[in-house]
């Protein structure tokens, strides 16, 4: 199909700024996700919570993400990514702002649960963006740039914010990250289109003179059942839930807290070395989506990146390291094998109908989110288990021993999300339910 330059400049205006403003969504996401990790001792003082408490307060986030993932690829599958994403970013403003202000527990852990309903769409909505923006044989390639854009988030949620928290509170921190996802909320509003059709546009797939994939016509109580009862689906959501509900339960609260309490770091210092498994995460994410499209395979990538992730860590626990290179190092390394999972969202949505694309990519993301949701108290309850009682300042302070209990968790989560990853479908980088 032919379009006329007018028409392909508009075109190519309406791609950018959609993703462009989703992307900027879900950098707020990943700084909610992962800013309470280095605020761990001021919530922890403030509210007198013990190691289990606060990542019980934490993983609220998780608790109902998790529950939302479903319910959110119903929403970008039938209202489309600008009306879920917009509510989305109203209500995690809300929240954020009321966590930011909460005087007791109970009032944290309501911000908190709000924060997690609202961005639980937000991510699915812009996945299913790109499907409708995008050519399906970049989609790899793409899924890695949004992670390593997105993650830019959570970086800014490590070392910076600790840098910030020099000058300004915790919880000006949390009442500005609210305002900010409120004024998303109104430009993904006035900006965002779900789809090229919805501007009066073609289709990708018609700019690529190929026949447009149909539109869902059943009840999408009917489309939805037909993604669980989809076998090949599966392996990416088992994968998810230990290789990367692991990584994230670490990263996002507790990885600061082990340089600070085992090596004797500050909170500055400390949060440098989450900053490095972030940054080694995006950039997985990146390199392995690139490298599964240029191999056009989709199995080989997932079963090498979890591997090594299992290795990680089983080298936290077993190799001699410490603040340095040898640290910097294992959480990179950490962080780069986990973002091989981004391969999983392409095998998942590969394998079933595109007009369902978003409820597949849903329910593989709430394996990621369940393990992150069972992690991060869980590691926390280990930790409390061989806790000696030591107390500095009013805050649970844990030994390298106890930290090992939480690590071995971890490690047995990853070593389940590499034996899902022998069990993913080959797609060849294609959807095996269509032909062309």
């Amino acid at each position: 199909m032919t379009i006329d330059p007018a028409q392909w400049r508009r075109f190519q205006r309406l791609r950018w700024s959609t993703y462009a403003i989703l992307i900027l969504a879900y950098m707020l996401v990943y700084f909610h996700r992962m800013a309470p990790g280095v605020v761990a001792s001021e919530l922890m003082a403030t509210f007198q919570t013990s190691g289990a408490a606060l990542g019980s307060l934490a993983a609220m986030y998780y608790y109902i993400y998790t529950a939302m993932q479903i319910p959110a690829g119903v929403l970008a599958d039938t209202l489309g990514a600008r009306i879920s994403v917009t509510l989305g970013c109203l209500i995690a403003g809300v929240g954020s702002i009321l966590f930011g202000l909460a005087e007791t527990f109970a009032v944290a852990s309501s911000g908190r649960f709000l924060v997690g309903l609202g961005v639980s769409v937000v991510f699915v909505g812009l996945m299913r963006s790109n499907t409708q923006w995008f050519s399906e044989r970049n989609f790899g390639f793409l899924s890695g740039i949004t992670l390593l854009l997105g993650n830019l988030g959570s970086i800014l949620a490590a070392g910076p914010l600790a840098l910030l928290l020099d000058v300004t509170s915790w919880r000006g921190v949390f009442v500005g990250i609210g305002v900010l996802s409120l004024f998303n909320a109104l430009l993904t509003w006035l900006f965002v289109r779900s789809r090229p059709e919805d501007a009066g546009l073609p289709s990708v797939r018609e700019l690529e003179g190929l026949v447009s994939h149909p539109e869902r016509h059943r009840h999408w109580v009917i489309d939805l059942h037909g993604v669980f009862v989809t076998r090949a689906v599966w392996p990416s959501f088992f994968l998810m839930f230990g290789i990367t509900g692991s990584f994230f339960a670490f990263a996002g609260l507790w990885g600061v807290p082990l340089m600070r309490d085992t090596f004797g770091l500050d909170r500055t210092a400390a949060s440098l070395y989450t900053t490095a498994a972030l940054a080694g995460f995006a950039l997985g994410c990146l390199a392995m989506g690139s490298l599964s499209d240029w191999l056009g395979r989709r199995k080989p990538v997932l079963i090498a990146t979890t591997a090594l992730s299992v290795l990680a860590w089983l080298a936290l626990i077993l190799v001699p390291w410490g603040p340095g290179w040898s640290g910097f190092l294992l959480y990179a390394v950490l962080g780069f094998s986990g973002g091989g999972f981004v391969v999983g969202y392409a095998a998942a949505k590969e394998v079933v109908a595109p007009g369902v694309a978003g409820m597949a990519i849903a329910l593989v993301n709430t394996g990621l989110f369940l393990g992150a949701a069972i992690m991060q108290p869980a590691f926390g309850w280990a930790m409390d288990l061989t806790w000696d009682g030591t107390l500095v300042d009013g805050v649970r302070r844990y030994a390298l021993g106890d930290y090992h209990n939480g690590l071995w968790l971890s490690a047995g989560f990853a070593l389940l999300g590499l034996i899902a990853a022998l069990f993913v479908r080959e797609t060849r980088c294609r959807n095996l339910t269509v032909a062309g």
